[in-house]
């Protein structure tokens, strides 16, 4: 009984510090991660079963449901052969990167400067810099500069609008649509 009200309150106490300050969180269980990054989720295993072999540079944004997978679990069938058997690599995310939603990062993999990785993306080899990947697997699409450029084609710039204005704006904006 004591033991289940101690894993209780372990949980809790992490699930408070990961709503408080998700970054704080990930630097606390060894992950390396730098200035301006946003961690957009409250998963507590998004940084997998290592995630001291997780490096994330600055101004990275990770929205929720992203996993890093540091450790090969792929392996278990063969262990009553080999039952030291194991496959465990760092993952490198570098500056200004997006990681969409509920994306999957392998292990070994790394992730260039100024990248995007698309939702439901499943990275299994080294993006280079300045690369858009999306799908499963992840395969470059564009690079950052012509999505840049596409992006500000399409933007609505709603950026500094109170919710409200912003509401009106886009409601406006879509009224045809439907």
């Amino acid at each position: 009984m004591i033991a289940l009200t101690v894993r209780m309150v372990a949980c809790a106490w992490r699930m408070l510090q990961i709503r408080r300050n998700p970054v704080k969180y990930a630097r606390s269980l060894g992950v390396t991660i730098g200035d301006g990054c946003w961690v957009l989720s409250q998963d507590t295993g998004m940084f997998g079963s290592e995630p001291y072999l997780v490096t994330i540079g600055s101004n990275v944004c990770i929205t929720d449901g992203v996993r890093f997978i540091t450790h090969d679990g792929a392996v278990t069938p063969f262990r009553g052969e080999y039952p030291k058997l194991d496959i465990v690599a760092p993952i490198r995310v570098g500056n200004d990167v997006f990681i969409g939603m509920r994306t999957l990062i392998l292990p070994g993999v790394s992730i260039g400067d100024r990248c995007i990785v698309g939702a439901g993306s499943v990275v299994t080899r080294d993006i280079p810099s300045g690369s858009v990947v999306v799908g499963v697997p992840a395969r470059i699409i564009s690079t950052y500069d012509e999505y840049l450029r596409k992006t500000l084609g399409k933007s609505i710039q709603t950026g500094d609008l109170l919710p409200t204005d912003k509401r009106r704006v886009l409601t406006e904006r879509f009224r045809h649509v439907g």
